[in-house]
């Protein structure tokens, strides 16, 4: 069986209630943090059919608040796997009462690692860009690692 991104496609969608909020009446970050690693993860989980632990959030950056009564849209696919890891990209929109074009919140990038029934990396099949847009990200993800790992080894955690 080929694995392509398309089979690594999760969308999950929040109703944001007071509850969720933070002093200022805004969604609170970690709330939004959790909702993208839960669904980073179920992509993840879908590629490699097993266990996976996050091993990284990179460029999460919130641009846009999200307030009482929005829903909130996370949608999450594998990027590009390594030996016995994998990237996720997720994005985050928000529908707020009254609007009728999403808004762009977030932007992440996830790394996750597979592991075996003993808590061992195991190896990950690759997944296979199926059109221009898969490809640039399967593109840039490599990019990205390489920073990951050039800016581990630079601050000595290499």
């Amino acid at each position: 069986m080929e694995h392509t991104v398309a089979h690594t496609i999760t969308e999950s969608s929040e109703f944001i209630l007071p509850g969720d909020l933070n002093s200022l009446g805004y969604l609170f970050g970690g709330k939004l943090v959790s909702w993208i690693d839960k669904v980073g993860a179920i992509s993840a989980i879908k590629h490699v059919r097993g266990i996976v632990v996050t091993v990284s959030i990179d460029n999460l950056i919130f641009k846009k608040p999200v307030t009482n009564g929005s829903v909130l849209t996370i949608r999450a696919s594998v990027n590009r796997a390594f030996a016995h890891s994998m990237e996720v990209g997720v994005v985050a929109n928000t529908l707020p009462p009254g609007s009728e074009e999403p808004q762009h919140v977030c932007t992440a990038y996830l790394t996750f690692v597979a592991l075996d029934e003993k808590g061992v990396k195991k190896t990950i099949p690759p997944v296979v860009p199926q059109n221009d847009v898969e490809q640039r990200r399967y593109d840039e993800a490599l990019i990205r690692r390489n920073h990951r790992l050039s800016l581990a080894e630079k601050l000595g955690k290499g």
